[in-house]
């Protein structure tokens, strides 16, 4: 709701500067600010009342509070790429040409359709979620989740990428300065004053905090304005750091992270600035001067745009010159609100009462206002959209309806205990402030002023200085009343909200009391109490005192949920700062990279490693045509492809045969040398971690490839293993993937090739080197190694360089090649070739399969131990019903078997009772002209020759196929010892 015609900027006063108007829009509305406002105070100060609507009820709901605890004023801010939902309005800095729009709202913030929520209340109750949407089963996909998933979430991300950059930096300090409100500007002066480096952090973009806030006086200037001389003081010193815009969310072991918000009050960053950038502070002493949140009093709608804390009512007032409204009232339980009736009445705005719930309070002499109520309470509001009058509900139970548009309220202070307790401490009650407050603290941390439970001026500089090492505070300041009696809920006939944001009421406190869930975890997580992006900073000590009067336990019985970083929202990009993207790991290139690039290769990653994943020529319109060609070439003629990226482990020592007979599944001690092994690795657990071939060079040196994805951890297995396990070995490991390029060349014509590549350097007939044979050899005066091994399944080899002589190895056996026509191949081919050989991949290897799953239990030697072989006899990893490795064949040699499938007997439902295993590889077969796969199949092995029924209803696959032997193509293996 907007008051038309009326601005409620007051004609002077406030910390703004009225010589930069700022124009903004809200809702596509055309607004005026200052520089200096916040998009809340701007709003407030053009009538705008209504800002947003709640989560679950779409009740209308305005500003409650000036700071980062607002639970109601949550808007997106920009558009485009840089749309961010979820922005507090009290915290966002206005700026030229500012969008802001409400959310969580249709068709318009006024008229909001979602309101008729509330004629559902009875049943949207806490956990309404657990007992609904249960029958009939079948409208649960179709009707019930997509409407859960539409009504779910608060605003909209935007979908394209952010076009922003964010860094990370490290901080280190002797002394970290959390807070920069009067306490903590009077630390941070202090150890500043005695030569210590030091860190003032503030999420503020004005230091100071309630100083800016308030009518205090400091040696005689006002308080802000005491603010800006410490703060040039500090700002005058080298040793002194002040990060304004900057929230510390969390404390960590040994350190602190925090959030700046560099550019977030700009339209767009300057091109050398980050929007934002992530700290990692490193302080020897801490001092925590994170200020308090006045807490809201509980009572039938409370909820109502207008009604306000008092605190919030003080600080637009005097910090942004505006006025929240003409005729308010105050119901206040602590000596504090009547600051709030003094300031008003100062600024011209009429208080028509003051509502203070202590039967014994006394009214401050220069308090002027219309009536005083002690004893009273405020039982309910009436407005539409906005406020319109109050129900009193005297000491003796008589109701008086009161018309004003404003209400502050004062329910007391709860201390930002919050990063006392990130690393396991627990908070302790006070019943001197009626809250909870730091209790043991983390090594080096102090706390000061209102953190502390100390909320006087006085107090607050004091224990600021104190903490900073001061023996005595020399400011002078006016003396202060900060009494409280606890007041928490008011009984009302209508709802009335412990938590604004997620529409938490009472009668959901009591509904989860009733129904058991009465401890506090418990409550947070059945009625979402303190579960909003406020992180119920508003809300939570409210819940758990309505809670302990129900269960009749104290406060501190009941206890507190447990804090956890971050305090407040930070964005993920900041998190992961310039490491995003293509940044966000190195791009590994293969030493034959540019090669492929001029061959016209399309790439894609394969971990790290950027590899060709085809190479189409001109005239072919898919992958598929050119896939088909490049392994039909190297079937009838000769192909090459750039394996480099397989992980290469050089061992060496005198017990580098003894320590692979025991990380192998085989033996590897019985090698001879010049000879090539296939291997199996088991991780301790019994599960099958990785394949590959090992080459023995010498008697004391092996050369052990594994796969691309497992090179880092298998690496990291060998080194525990040889450190951890069997130090006593003479082995020493040696990653080499990266020192060597290599090469498989693979095809019928694969020797005449290397024939003319090598000049007579090695002699490769089959005679002198045949199938798994390896030598390490001197071509053209550098060293070179050249393996008979083949997971193509033809006459293959592989030629390994040093990378340095890489790019020129490829050109060289492109030109040897190419009267014999050769071709350059990619990874698609590459997995083609192996699935039409049944040779298993990342697909198998998953992690959950065994040696027996994937019919290599033949290669478990039963006369040595290895590691993983005593776990991987468990029943369950024996069970003859497990699933095991068997080829698939769909009976229309058209249908497009895709990995992932499920397998399911004929003529049965496909359902989860029913699944008999999946497709794990599958593409299409050029020499068999269709498509095929493998598959973990239930009891496969006994049941090849039978059909099944392949489903995929994600991609709308449902088609018979049969179950076949895994090796579809020369399963006598003749071609590839040719």
């Amino acid at each position: 709701m907007t008051t038309k015609g009326r601005s409620h900027r007051l004609a002077t006063g406030g910390l703004i500067d009225r010589t930069q108007p700022l124009a903004f829009q809200f809702d596509a509305r055309d607004y005026r600010g200052f520089a200096g406002d916040t998009l809340a105070s701007a709003l407030l100060a053009c009538g705008v009342r209504l800002v947003g609507r709640s989560f679950k009820y779409h009740r209308p709901r305005g500003l409650l509070s000036a700071g980062s605890e607002e639970p109601n004023a949550l808007i997106e801010l920009r558009t485009g790429a840089r749309r961010e939902p979820n922005t507090k309005a009290t915290v966002a800095e206005l700026f030229a040409g500012c969008e802001a729009y409400s959310q969580n709202r249709w068709p318009s913030l006024s008229f909001d359709v979602g309101a008729i929520n509330s004629l559902f209340a009875p049943v949207l109750v806490a956990g309404f979620y657990y007992k609904t949407f249960m029958w009939p089963r079948k409208l649960w996909e179709r009707v019930y989740e997509p409407a859960i998933r539409q009504a779910a979430g608060l605003g909209r991300a935007s979908q394209e990428p952010d076009p922003d950059r964010y860094e990370k930096a490290h901080l280190f300090c002797d002394v970290l300065v959390i807070g920069a409100g009067p306490a903590g500007l009077a630390a941070a002066l202090t150890a500043a004053r005695s030569g210590a480096r030091v860190c003032l952090c503030d999420e503020d973009f004005l230091l100071g905090g309630r100083l800016n806030s308030e009518r205090y006086e400091i040696d005689g200037a006002s308080g802000s304005a005491w603010a800006r001389r410490v703060e040039a003081e500090l700002s005058s010193m080298h040793d002194v750091r002040i990060l304004r815009r900057t929230t510390v969310f969390g404390a960590y072991d040994g350190d602190f992270g925090a959030i700046e918000r560099v550019c977030d009050h700009l339209p767009v960053p300057p091109p050398h600035l980050p929007r934002q950038r992530l700290w990692r502070i490193v302080a020897k002493r801490t001092v925590l001067a994170s200020g308090a949140v006045e807490r809201p009093v509980v009572f039938g709608g409370n909820d109502r745009p207008g009604v306000m804390m008092a605190s919030a009512v003080r600080t637009y007032l005097n910090r942004f010159g505006v006025a929240p409204g003409r005729r308010a009232a105050i119901f206040t339980t602590t000596d504090d609100g009547w600051k709030t009736a003094s300031d008003l009445t100062r600024a011209g705005v009429s208080v028509e009462a003051v509502i203070d719930a202590r039967r014994d309070a006394v009214a401050p002499k220069e308090a002027c206002v219309g009536r005083t109520w002690l004893g009273a309470q405020v039982t309910d509001t009436h407005g539409s959209k906005s406020l319109r009058a109050i129900t009193i509900r005297d000491r003796d139970g008589n109701t008086t309806r009161l018309s004003v548009d404003t209400l502050a309220v004062s329910g007391g202070w709860n201390p930002a205990v919050g990063l006392t307790t990130h690393l396991g401490h627990r908070p302790k009650w006070s019943d001197a402030i009626a809250a909870f407050i730091p209790g043991e603290l983390p090594r080096g941390m102090s706390v000061a002023g209102a953190a502390a439970g100390v909320f006087s001026l006085a107090g607050a500089l004091k224990t600021g200085a104190a903490a900073a090492g001061a023996a005595a505070v020399h400011w002078q300041t006016d003396d202060e009343s900060t009494g409280v009696t606890p007041l928490w809920s008011v009984e009302s006939r209508s709802k009335a909200f412990v938590d604004f944001q997620n529409d938490v009421t009472t009668e959901d406190v009591a509904l989860a009391a009733r129904e058991g869930y009465r401890s506090v975890e418990l409550l947070k997580r059945y009625t979402t109490l303190g579960m909003a992006t406020d992180q119920g900073r508003t809300s939570n000590i409210n819940g758990l005192a309505i809670m302990a009067a129900l269960t009749g336990r104290a406060i501190p019985e009941v206890g507190t949920t447990t804090f956890r970083p971050p305090f407040t929202p930070v964005a993920i990009a900041a998190m992961s700062g310039a490491h995003r993207g293509r940044h966000s790991s190195p791009t590994r290139y293969t030493a034959g990279h540019a090669w492929a690039v001029e061959r016209g290769a399309s790439f894609v990653e394969a971990g790290d490693w950027l590899r060709a994943q085809w190479f189409a020529t001109p005239g072919e319109s898919n992958w598929l045509e050119t896939v088909t060609r490049e392994v039909q070439a190297v079937r009838s003629v000769v192909g090459v492809c750039d394996v480099s990226t397989l992980g290469k482990i050089d061992v060496q020592g005198a017990d580098a045969a003894a320590f692979l007979d025991r990380v192998y599944t085989n033996q590897f001690s019985t090698l001879p040398v010049g000879k090539t092994r296939y291997g199996l690795m088991l991780r301790e657990d019994g599960f099958v971690m990785d394949d590959g071939t090992t080459a023995r060079l010498d008697s004391d040196r092996y050369i052990m490839s594994t796969t691309t994805a497992n090179a880092a951890r298998v690496m990291q297995h060998l080194e525990h293993a040889r450190q951890i396990l069997w130090p006593e070995l003479d082995v020493q490991l040696d990653s080499a993937t990266e020192q060597w390029s290599q090469y498989s060349i693979a095809g019928p014509r694969s020797r005449q090739v290397l024939e003319r590549l090598l000049q007579g350097s090695l002699d490769v007939s089959n005679e002198a080197f045949p199938y798994m044979a390896c030598a390490e050899f001197n071509w053209g005066g550098r060293t070179a190694r050249l393996f008979r091994i083949s997971f193509s399944g033809e006459l293959a080899y592989e030629l390994a360089v040093p990378a340095c002589h890489g790019d020129a190895t490829i050109r060289a056996l492109m030109a040897a090649g190419e009267p014999l026509g050769i071709v350059p191949y990619g990874l698609e081919a590459l997995g083609i070739l192996r699935l039409e050989k049944g040779h298993i991949a990342g697909g198998e290897l998953n992690g959950t399969t065994t040696a027996a799953d994937l019919g290599l239990r033949r290669m478990m030697s039963t006369r040595k131990d290895f590691i993983g072989r005593v776990l991987s006899q468990r029943p369950a990893l024996t069970d003859p019903q497990r699933a095991v490795l068997v080829g698939i064949k769909p009976v229309d040699r058209w249908a497009q078997l895709r990995g992932g499938s499920h397998l399911v007997t004929l003529r049965t439902d496909p359902t989860l009772e029913n699944d008999q295993g999946y497709v794990t590889s599958a593409n299409y077969s050029p020499m068999l002209g269709q498509w095929i796969g493998l598959a973990l199949l239930v009891r496969g092995r006994e049941r090849l020759g039978e059909r099944i029924r392949i489903y995929d209803p994600l991609r709308d696959g449902d088609f018979e196929a049969d179950i076949v032997d895994p090796v579809f193509f020369d399963p006598e293996g003749l071609r590839l010892r040719a």
